[in-house]
C-alpha cells in the first residue's frame, strides 16, 4: 500500500490515478470532505488528515505501508495574504517543515522506509539560465522578497530534514524539485502577493478559444522548462520503485519552451475554427519579470529510469485540451 497525503491536490489526484493505474493500493488524505465521494467511490480510501496534527496521524495504517508521497502544504498560489500588509511566515514553517516531520515522526515509527516529496525550482532562482541546464548539484541561490522566498525556505528546510532522516534514521526520502505544473486541475486561477489572478497560460488559452490576440509581452525568446502533471505523477510511481531512489531530484521536461512558441502552439490547439484563430503580437517593451531557466533531468533517468512523455510543448498541450474537452475532473476543479 502507498498513502498519497494531499489527494486533493491538483498534482494529487492525478498522482492517485496514476498508482491505480499501475495497481497499487492505495490510501488518500486530505483536508476537503468534497473529495472523499470522488474516492470512496472508486473503492480508495480516504482519510482527513492535517498535516500539523500529530493525532490525525494515528488514523493511518501502521503495517503493510511501502512508502508515502506528500503532497499536501501551504504555497503561494493559495495563500490569500498580501506581504505589504502581513505576514505569514510561520504558517509556511509550521506547514510545510514541521508538517513534513510529523510525516517522518510516523514513518520512523512504522518502519516506513521512504517519503517523496516536493520542493521548489525558486531555490536557485539567481542560477536560473538557458544557456546550462542546472543540476541538482547547483549551490542554493533563493530570494529574500516576494510572496515566493519564504514558501521557499520552509521547502527548503523540509528537503533538508528528509536528508537528516535518510542519514540519521537510514531512509530513503526524496525532493522533486517542480517547476510550473502543467495539466487539468484548479491551477487557472491563483494568488500572487494576495490577489487572485489568472495564470499566463490560461489567459493565453481563454484567449486563443474566443479567436481574441495573444500578447506575449518582453522578449518573446524567453524559455521556460515546464512539466506536464501525468510525467510528474508516473515520476512518482517509478520512483517508488527503485532501491536507488534518494535526496534530490529536478522533476522537468528537462527542455525549454520560448513563450512566442507557448503562444503559438496554444492559437493553434485552443481555436474554434481555423478561420478564428488567434493572432500572436509582441509588446517587446513592456518587460516579463521571470527569467529563462532549464534543468538537467539526467539523475532522475538513471536512478529511476524517468523520460517525461510529454517533455514537446505541442504534445503536452494537446493532451491537456484533450482532458479539459472530456470534462475531466470537472466535478473536483473548476476550469
Amino acid at each position: 500500500m502507498y498513502i498519497i497525503i494531499g489527494a486533493s491536490s491538483f498534482i494529487g489526484v492525478h498522482t492517485v490515478e496514476e498508482f491505480l493505474k499501475q495497481g497499487c493500493e492505495v490510501l488518500v488524505t486530505g483536508r476537503n470532505n468534497k473529495f472523499r465521494s470522488y474516492y470512496e467511490n472508486r473503492n480508495v480510501c480516504y482519510k482527513k488528515l492535517d498535516l500539523v496534527r500529530k493525532e490525525d496521524f494515528e488514523e493511518l495504517p501502521r503495517h503493510g505501508v511501502e512508502g508515502v508521497i506528500l503532497l499536501a502544504g501551504l504555497l503561494p498560489a493559495n495563500a490569500q495574504v498580501n506581504l505589504d500588509e502581513d505576514e505569514n511566515a510561520a504558517d509556511y514553517f509550521n506547514i510545510n517543515t514541521i508538517g513534513t516531520i510529523n510525516v517522518l515522526e510516523y514513518c520512523r515509527k512504522n518502519k516506513i522506509k521512504r517519503v517523496i516529496s516536493t520542493s521548489s525550482y525558486a531555490d536557485v532562482r539567481k542560477s536560473w539560465t538557458a544557456d546550462r541546464a542546472l543540476t541538482e548539484e547547483e549551490p542554493r541561490g533563493g530570494l529574500y522578497t516576494g510572496d515566493h522566498a519564504i514558501y521557499v525556505m520552509s521547502k527548503n528546510a523540509a528537503c533538508d530534514v528528509m536528508e537528516y532522516y535518510n542519514q540519521q534514521h537510514g531512509m530513503k526520502n526524496a525532493c522533486f524539485r517542480l517547476p510550473p505544473v502543467y495539466g487539468v486541475g484548479s491551477h487557472g486561477s491563483l494568488f500572487i502577493n494576495g490577489t487572485y489572478v489568472k495564470s499566463g497560460l490560461q489567459i493565453f488559452m481563454d484567449k486563443a478559444a474566443v479567436g481574441e490576440d495573444i500578447t506575449v509581452f518582453g522578449n518573446k525568446d524567453l524559455s521556460r522548462d515546464v512539466v506536464y502533471v501525468k510525467d510528474v505523477a508516473h515520476a512518482f510511481y517509478l520512483a517508488m520503485q527503485s532501491e536507488k531512489t534518494s535526496g534530490l531530484y529536478n522533476m522537468t521536461s528537462g527542455r525549454g519552451v520560448t513563450l512566442q512558441e507557448q503562444a503559438e502552439v496554444i492559437a493553434d490547439l485552443f481555436a474554434l475554427s481555423p478561420d478564428k484563430k488567434s493572432r500572436v503580437v509582441y509588446k517587446p517593451e513592456i518587460l516579463n519579470s521571470t527569467p529563462s531557466y532549464l534543468f538537467s533531468m539526467e539523475k532522475s533517468k538513471r536512478d529511476f529510469g524517468f523520460v517525461p512523455e510529454y517533455a514537446d510543448f505541442k504534445v503536452m498541450m494537446r493532451d491537456y485540451k484533450k482532458d479539459i474537452d472530456a470534462g475531466k475532473y470537472k466535478e473536483l476543479f473548476h476550469y
